[in-house]
């Protein structure tokens, strides 16, 4: 890595995007050193909370986005849907890392699942759904229909079983163009991170064993005490991901781990992901880190994991129990600063730091 790559601390970092991962970006910057600025349609941000400037604008505004990067040296964004177009102009004025090329197959899931195949990766049996003709010969039954762009926690999905139920969640939809996706009886469901610098050097977090309810991530054990042959497939597949995208920064693949002990890809996210919030308090570098270390070109750090954790997200008004974590000694409380609590809102998150079992003494 040549030293004119790296960008030392006193640097400023520009994020797109004012939520928590923006947050958590800035406030790991901060601890490194490093001041950060916020670009975010909203007049306020959670993230911009933190940061040292905080710049209103439209994604489609090149006015606002070039007085963004004029303040900034290094540019990245906290959430995936992010205008393809605004990064690309992002790229045109500051470098950009992760750039537009992730967002373009994370923000359309028919494109992510022809990456992933083309790329190796395992997934569900899928096909596209944009006509009555496509419906007529769907054979990914029973499945899920999704929305090929927007929607995320559980949102623009639809589980089908028949032909005549695919026919009426797509009317629903407004007709738009759809990917189905076989349904897999799966035994669990984990994630992997990984993190490229500059160099191309990649780092690959513990995989983190996953609970969703309604859609939305509930929590994140570490380790995940799947078999080494799973975890094995699962750290490949995000390595090849990764390499494959050529990327600089974070890029988080959630996968489904079947009866048989097959590994199939569900969806990508190349930024911090929710889960892995544990590493901020069990890891020896924190997801958030790792990125501005990324970015910015300095070494990455390591991944080793300090104590078996499990991360809760705090989901609406479950945020309002901060007293009882603040005096539970295994507990590190993590608010987001967002004022109002509704009903599937990210209000924090709580991790729960668990010392390893004593090894069983050998019998005498």
């Amino acid at each position: 890595m040549g030293v004119a790559t790296v960008l030392p601390p006193g640097s400023t970092i520009g994020i797109l995007g004012g939520g928590q991962l923006g947050r958590m970006t800035a406030l790991a910057a901060a601890r490194l050193g490093y001041h950060a600025v916020v670009f975010a349609p909203e007049p306020e941000s959670v993230a911009g909370q933190v940061t040292a400037g905080h710049v209103q604008g439209e994604y489609e505004d090149a006015a606002a986005l070039a007085r963004f990067a004029s303040q900034v040296d290094v540019i990245t964004y906290e959430f995936e849907n992010v205008p393809e177009a605004a990064v690309a102009e992002c790229e045109r004025l500051k470098p950009t890392r992760p750039g537009a090329k992730p967002i373009h197959f994370a923000q359309h899931r028919l494109r992510e699942k022809e990456f992933f195949r083309q790329t190796g990766i395992g997934t569900a049996r899928y096909q596209a759904i944009g006509s009555a003709a496509d419906i007529e010969t769907a054979m990914a039954l029973p499945g899920i229909l999704k929305t090929c762009t927007q929607g995320y926690d559980g949102k623009g999905q639809a589980r089908v079983a028949t032909r005549a139920e695919l026919a009426t969640a797509w009317q629903e939809t407004g007709r738009r163009e759809c990917i189905l996706e076989e349904l897999v009886d799966f035994r669990c469901e984990i994630s992997v991170i990984v993190a490229r610098g500059l160099d191309g050097t990649m780092r690959c977090f513990p995989i983190g064993l996953n609970e969703h309810r309604d859609g939305i991530l509930r929590s994140t054990t570490v380790p995940s005490g799947l078999p080494a042959g799973v975890l094995a497939t699962a750290e490949q597949f995000g390595l090849q991901l990764a390499a494959r995208l050529g990327l600089v920064g974070l890029v988080a693949l959630e996968m489904f781990v079947t009866h048989d002990g097959r590994v199939l890809a569900n969806e990508m996210a190349p930024r911090p992901h929710n889960s892995g919030h544990w590493t901020i308090d069990a890891c020896t570098t924190s997801q958030f880190e790792q990125l501005v270390r990324a970015i910015c070109g300095l070494p990455l750090g390591s991944v080793n994991v300090l104590t078996p954790s499990r991360m809760v997200n705090l989901i609406g008004e479950e945020a309002n129990d901060w007293p009882r974590y603040l005096a539970d000694p295994t507990a590190k409380l993590h608010l987001y600063g967002k004022s109002r609590a509704r009903p599937g809102r990210k209000m924090g998150h709580v991790t729960f730091l668990m010392p390893a079992a004593p090894e069983t003494p050998a019998n005498p």
